[in-house]
């Protein structure tokens, strides 16, 4: 029990003078050990675990810096959406990378716009935020304002005063509808994203967009248009159906089946992310027809299964693992508070896109 006592009372201290380095080398070895080198920080542990020190007492950490070494992700769907969707999924590696490195925690908040979630909020230890993509109005983002900790924005909503990682989506989704426009296409249609987080599945007008509670599906469609308009064509012809919350290929595929029943059918769709585009194939092949013989298809984000799908999917890439590693250094580094990031997308031509058919020119 003595011995138990000893090992107990060794301090970070006891073991800096046992090698005769200063106390803030035995911290690096332990929290950062890119500071020092790979050597230096062996011969720490090998010292310490003979001393019997496990290592800086977490709650002395906090009270002596103020900080837990924990931030929190506030989205607004369902927790097992994180781990499903390629786009979230790409994104929390990004965020997981940096708080691997710097060895901090990640405690996940889906909202749905919960009273438990909005009470976890409202007393979790971290040290700030990130909100992804959250609509304007939530109240869930008002709480976070509300403990007046460090918070960077990805996507939306896009706060004043907050720092916001994002692209160019209008930009981008005009690159993409351009794509289609120079190759002949004049017929097309476009696949919308979740526009109100509702379960709508169908034609959307322009009053139901007004509403839009995602910006970045209104931003998209918004630079489909203006590709359109510059071609002349009429948008008023241009068919527009919506996917509902989560877009599950499964729903994709129903929603592209409406789109490719129009009379006349569209040669070109605009689907609004890569899953959508993905059930816009599967709708396509269901259909007998040819890609991109008879249909052309564009996606959007470029997640891993866009180049592994047969046809290749055309689809503009955006940094996904990028946007979420960049977000989680703001929120941790010491620049978060002015610093914003626009990050750069490309068009990625691949086999789903090609000129339209001949006739129909």
């Amino acid at each position: 029990m003595q011995h138990d006592k000893a090992l107990k009372s060794v301090t970070l201290q006891d073991v800096a003078k046992a090698i005769g380095v200063s106390r803030t080398t035995v911290s690096n070895a332990f929290n950062r050990p890119d500071q020092i080198s790979p050597q230096l920080r062996e011969r720490v542990l090998a010292m310490a675990k003979q001393m019997g020190y496990a290592g800086p007492n977490p709650m002395g950490r906090m009270l002596r810096t103020g900080k837990t070494g924990v931030i929190g992700l506030v989205f607004s769907e369902a927790l097992p959406y994180a781990f499903q969707d390629p786009v979230a999924i790409a994104f929390l590696q990004g965020v997981s990378s940096v708080c691997e490195k710097v060895k901090a925690s990640l405690l996940i908040v889906p909202t749905l716009e919960s009273d438990a979630a909005q009470m976890t909020i409202q007393q979790a230890a971290v040290d700030g935020f990130i909100i992804y993509s959250m609509p304007d109005d939530s109240e869930a983002v008002a709480k976070v304002l509300e403990r007046k900790l460090p918070v960077i924005v990805v996507d939306q909503p896009n706060l004043s005063g907050v720092p916001l990682v994002r692209i160019d989506d209008r930009q981008a989704a005009r690159e993409a509808a351009l794509h289609l426009l120079r190759l002949n296409h004049r017929r097309l249609g476009i696949i919308a994203m979740d526009l109100l987080s509702d379960s709508y599945v169908g034609p959307v007008n322009s009053q139901r967009l007004e509403r839009a509670a995602f910006e970045i599906s209104l931003l998209r469609l918004r630079g489909y248009e203006d590709a359109m308009r510059e071609a002349g064509l009429d948008l008023s012809k241009v068919p527009i159906v919506e996917c509902p919350p989560r877009n599950s290929q499964d729903d994709a595929f129903e929603v592209a089946l409406t789109l490719l029943k129009q009379d006349p059918r569209p040669t070109g769709i605009l689907a609004m992310c890569d899953i959508l585009a993905i059930g816009a194939l599967r709708a396509a092949e269901h259909l007998g027809l040819s890609v991109p013989k008879d249909l052309s298809i564009v996606g959007f984000d470029d997640i891993p299964l866009a180049s592994q799908v047969r046809p290749s999917l055309t689809t503009i890439q955006q940094p996904l693992i990028e946007k979420g590693a960049i977000a989680a250094e703001l929120l941790l580094g010491e620049t978060h508070l002015m610093t914003s990031k626009v990050l750069q997308t490309k068009l990625l031509v691949r086999e789903s896109s090609g000129p339209a058919p001949i006739q129909l020119r």
